[in-house]
C-alpha cells in the first residue's frame, strides 16, 4: 500500500510511515516502460496547473500542510480573494469557511457507490453534502459537479435533490435485507503477528471457542484482514454477528478471558472492536 509522491519521487506508505524511492524501472524485468496509474490530488494539481497556468493552484491535503504554520498559510493566502484553484480531500470540505468558493467538483463520487465498506454510501453522502455547503455561502450562488460512471444511480439524484431522507432510507433497506448494521450487531477480533500463521492460528481457535459459549452466533472468517501486512505485521480478522446487542455484549465478557488463556494469543497482538467503523 506504497502512494506515489511525485514531488519527492517517492513511494510512501501513510499508514507506517515506511518511504523507499520511485523506482522507474519494473523490479523482475528491469524494463523502463513503468508508468505509474491514478489521479491523487498532485496529479489534479498538476492537470489544474497545466489546464488554466495564469491561475494559482493550491493543494491542501496531509502532505501539503505537513509543516507546521502551512495549513494557516495557505487559508491566510485565500482569504485574501484573488482567483485560486483547490484541490485537496477530504479535509479541505470539513470545518473551513470559503465564502467566495463559488463552484466544487467532487472526484470519482463511484468510490462511494461501490465499495466492500458497507458504509462508504452513507459516507459518501455525508461528504458530498458538506463538500455542497462549500460552493456559494453568504451571497454568492453555488454549483457542485459530481463525477462518476453512474450517473443515474438512485442515491446520486436523491442527495441532488436534497433529499436525504429518501437517501437514508434506501441504504437503510439495503441493510435490512443484507442483515447488517442497524439491524445486526458486529464485533470484530482483530491479531495481528510476523507470521502470518500464527494470527491465523489464534483466530481459528477463539471461533473454536466462541462456539463453545453460544453456539447460535454468527462468525465470518477467519480471513486476512484487507490489509494483510502493515509494518512488517500480518494481519487478520474475525467477524462475529448478533440480532441482540446485550447478549453480543454478555458473550463477549465471556469470550475475553477464554481468549487471553490460550496459548496461540501470546505470539499475537489481538484485540476486540465492538460496532467497528473500519473493516480493515
Amino acid at each position: 500500500h506504497m502512494t506515489v509522491h511525485h514531488g519527492q519521487q517517492q513511494l510512501r506508505c501513510h499508514h507506517c510511515g515506511s518511504q523507499r524511492p520511485a523506482n522507474r524501472r519494473c523490479p523482475d524485468c528491469n524494463s523502463d516502460s513503468l508508468h505509474f496509474m491514478g489521479a491523487g490530488t498532485e496529479r489534479v494539481e498538476d492537470s489544474l496547473a497545466a489546464r488554466f497556468p495564469n491561475i494559482r493552484v493550491l493543494r491542501i491535503d496531509r502532505d501539503s500542510t505537513r509543516r507546521k504554520g502551512s495549513l494557516d498559510n495557505m487559508l491566510a493566502e485565500i482569504q485574501l480573494g484573488a482567483p485560486v484553484i483547490l484541490v485537496g480531500t477530504q479535509m479541505l470540505a470539513k470545518g473551513h469557511h470559503f465564502p467566495n468558493v463559488t463552484l466544487v467538483g467532487m472526484l470519482d463520487a463511484d468510490y462511494g457507490l461501490f465499495s466492500s465498506d458497507f458504509r462508504a454510501s452513507e459516507r459518501m453522502g455525508q461528504l458530498l453534502l458538506q463538500v455542497a455547503g462549500r460552493a456559494g455561502r453568504a451571497e454568492r450562488p453555488g454549483e457542485v459537479l459530481i463525477q462518476t460512471h453512474q450517473p443515474d444511480n438512485p442515491l446520486l439524484h436523491f442527495l441532488l435533490r436534497h433529499d436525504y431522507p429518501s437517501f437514508a432510507q434506501t441504504l437503510l433497506k439495503e441493510r435490512a435485507e443484507a442483515q447488517l448494521p442497524p439491524y445486526t450487531h458486529l464485533a470484530l477480533l482483530r491479531a495481528e503477528s510476523p507470521q502470518a500463521e500464527a494470527a491465523m492460528q489464534f483466530l481459528q481457535q477463539a471461533k473454536q471457542q466462541a462456539a463453545l459459549i453460544q453456539p447460535g452466533l454468527l462468525a465470518f472468517g477467519p480471513l486476512p484482514a484487507p490489509m494483510e501486512r502493515r509494518a512488517g505485521r500480518f494481519r487478520a480478522q474475525l467477524l462475529f454477528q448478533h440480532h441482540q446487542r446485550g447478549e453480543l455484549q454478555q458473550w463477549l465478557a465471556s469470550l475475553m478471558p477464554q481468549l487471553e488463556n490460550m496459548k496461540s494469543a501470546r505470539k499475537v497482538r489481538w484485540s476486540i472492536d465492538v460496532d467497528p467503523m473500519e473493516m480493515y
